[in-house]
This record gives C-alpha cells, sequence and structure tokens, in this order.
C-alpha cells in the first residue's frame, strides 16, 4: 500500500508543479507590466524590476495552490482510470477511501505550507515591496533621472542631467520649473546631489544660475550662488502609508478589535482575514478530495468520465466561488463568520462520508430488484 501511495503522490507532485509553475509563469508576465513603464520611461534597473516582481509571487501562489492541485489530482486519477491502473486496484480489494490517501498528503502538505506563506512570506514580501515601490516613486535617484533625457515631473518640473557620477553627484543640471502659473523659475548648476529629506525630494546645486521671470510684472531677476537647495516634489507623497490587511501578522489581525485606532469597517476587514488565513490553505485538502472522490466512487465507464468531470469542476467552482462571496459578506458583517467556515468543512464531509461509506453496488442492487419486480408483475 505504501509503494502506491508513492506512486500516487509522485504523479500528484509532478503534475502540480508544471500546473503550478506554469500559471506562475504567465501571472508574473501580465504583473510585469505594471512596471515596464518604471524601466523604459524611469531607467529602473532590471535588477530591481525583478526585485519587486517576484515579491508578488507568494501572494500569487497561495491563490493558485488549490487550483492547480485540483487540476492534478483530476489529471493523475482520470488517466489512471484510462489506464485501467485504477480498475485493477479496485478489483483487488482497495477501497476508495485508501485510494484516496495520496491526495489527502500532497493536500495536507501544501495545506501546512500555504499556512506559512499566508503567515509569514505574504506579509514580510508585502513590507518589501511597498518599501521598494517608496523608494521609486519618491527617491529622486538615478533610477528617476536618465542621463543625456528631459524627465517631466507631474507639477510642471522638467529636469535635465547631463552625467551621473560614480559618488551619487551629478554634472550638468538644468530645471526649468513651472509649477507656480505666474512665475517661472530656470536654475542651471555645474555639479548638484540628489537627497531625500521628509518633506519630499531635495536637489543640492553648486556653483550656478537662478533665474526668475515674473509674468504679471515682466520682472526678471538673476542670481548667482555658490550652493543652493531646492525641493522637487514628484507628486508622490514622501510619506509612507499605513500597513495593509496583508501586511499584519495572525496576532494583529485576530486581535484587531483591540485597537482603538481602526475603524469598525476595518476592524471586520482585519478580523475576516485572519480567519481567512486560517481556512484558506485548507482549502488544498478540500479541493484534493473533491477532484478524487467522484471518480473513485463512480463505476468505471469505457466512455470516459465525462460527467463526473464536470460535476467536480462545478462543485470547485461553487467551493472557492462560496469563498470569495462570503468573505465580502463577511467583511460588511461578522456573522457570516461560521458560513466561512462550513464552506470548507461541509465539502470535507461529504467527501469523507463517500469515500468511507458510499457503496454504488447497494444503490445498484436495489434498483435491479425493484426492476425484477416489475417484471414478475
Amino acid at each position: 500500500m505504501r509503494i502506491l501511495n508513492r506512486y500516487i503522490v509522485k504523479q500528484i507532485i509532478v503534475g502540480f508543479l508544471l500546473i503550478a509553475l506554469s500559471l506562475l509563469a504567465m501571472l508574473w508576465l501580465t504583473q510585469s507590466l505594471r512596471f515596464v513603464e518604471m524601466v523604459t520611461r524611469q531607467g529602473l534597473p532590471v535588477y530591481l524590476f525583478v526585485q519587486m516582481t517576484s515579491l508578488l509571487m507568494p501572494r500569487i501562489f497561495n491563490v493558485l495552490s488549490p487550483i492547480a492541485l485540483f487540476v492534478a489530482v483530476l489529471f493523475v486519477y482520470n488517466r489512471m482510470i484510462a489506464d485501467r491502473e485504477l480498475v485493477v486496484m479496485q478489483s483487488s480489494g482497495i477501497s476508495p477511501w485508501k485510494n484516496a490517501q495520496a491526495p489527502m498528503i500532497v493536500g495536507f502538505a501544501l495545506s501546512l505550507f500555504s499556512i506559512y506563506v499566508m503567515n509569514v512570506g505574504i506579509p514580510q514580501a508585502e513590507q518589501k515591496f511597498r518599501e521598494l515601490e517608496w523608494q521609486v516613486k519618491n527617491n529622486i535617484s538615478q533610477a528617476i533621472f536618465r542621463e543625456g533625457e528631459f524627465t517631466s515631473l507631474n507639477n510642471g518640473i522638467t529636469v535635465f542631467i547631463d552625467k551621473h557620477e560614480a559618488d551619487g553627484s551629478v554634472t550638468g543640471i538644468f530645471v526649468s520649473d513651472e509649477s507656480k502659473p505666474d512665475v517661472k523659475v530656470t536654475l542651471t548648476a555645474e555639479r548638484g546631489r540628489m537627497i531625500q529629506s521628509e518633506k519630499g525630494p531635495r536637489i543640492l546645486f553648486i556653483n550656478g544660475v537662478r533665474q526668475e521671470i515674473n509674468k504679471k510684472t515682466f520682472k526678471f531677476n538673476v542670481l548667482s550662488f555658490t550652493r543652493y537647495s531646492a525641493e522637487f516634489n514628484s507628486g508622490s507623497s514622501a510619506k509612507r502609508k499605513d500597513q495593509t490587511v496583508r501586511e499584519k501578522s495572525f496576532k494583529e489581525l485576530i486581535f484587531a478589535a483591540k485597537d482603538p485606532t481602526l475603524s469598525p469597517r476595518d476592524v471586520r476587514k482585519f478580523v475576516v482575514e485572519g480567519h481567512r488565513r486560517i481556512l484558506y490553505p485548507f482549502l488544498n485538502i478540500v479541493l484534493a478530495m473533491i477532484a478524487c472522490t467522484g471518480l473513485l466512487i463512480s463505476n468505471f465507464n469505457r466512455r470516459g468520465q465525462t460527467k463526473i468531470i464536470a460535476i467536480e469542476i462545478i462543485c470547485m467552482i461553487l467551493v472557492t466561488g462560496n469563498d470569495l462571496a462570503i468573505t465580502n459578506l463577511a467583511g460588511r458583517s461578522l456573522y457570516f463568520l461560521p458560513a466561512l467556515y462550513a464552506n470548507c468543512i461541509l465539502p470535507f464531509l461529504i467527501c469523507l462520508y463517500l469515500l468511507l461509506f458510499y457503496n454504488p453496488f447497494y444503490f445498484y442492487r436495489h434498483s435491479l430488484v425493484k426492476e425484477l419486480k416489475h417484471a414478475d408483475e
């Protein structure tokens, strides 16, 4: 029996990895399109681009894991039926419950891994991602201003940098400031350095000229300076935002009601997320059992198991769809939280009952007896 379980587990793991990695690659490409503009227009380094997109993968993997396992189990058991392997196992006296132990083992292992990903991996990845995103949006550096190109900011400021030096300074700076409708300011300097202050990005100019034109009064002022500092906010807030739900720890989510700074809406959202971190990983086991139960308890059909597979896919869609719907409802009222648990526990108990006690020959025998009685009458 251990040899059979090991054989089925190996087949499921290979199928799961192929499906999960393929879906992750596709979604990674779609998510990376959000950052292509940072690479092409703002000169974001490639290593930073790869790092930011990779930090999104734990969240995506956690969503894909139950569905990928469902597809892998469905494919493996359907292939085993087509190759008559499962028929031989059942003919030798192996019960559906024993044949279902392999996907349960894989589902349990993935559930434990998903618990770690949801409670440790995703919060750390989200914090790191938001930190990198804040640096890219608010830090005026080599990642934003490219050599030999005019860069227009959102607030009417245009900056030109001739060259970036190895020590972090720049040479040949030109700035045109039209942030005020009635005043135009032009700054040129031999050298400079870009720094980040509490109020936002600043540029320190060295050895340059400041020219100011008032469009209403037509006054023209010129100032030569040795050192000059000015703020050039690109339009994004320099202040870091508060932590999101995904960045919070499990303890902070469950005991969110004790936090006086949170609104009732945020408390509900945090509490629901805390309960989902317990329940959602176990969808790996539930969907794995749904995928194998129908194929294990159904009668063999040479024409294929199309009807059973269609029913299992519908059940999978109902479970995952209900999870999303009940989560939204629980965010409005915590009275829906028991329904979130029921959506996970009831399918598991139904599959467990069918695998342990369902006997198709019993129903077949009853129907056969009824037909014989009708024939005698």
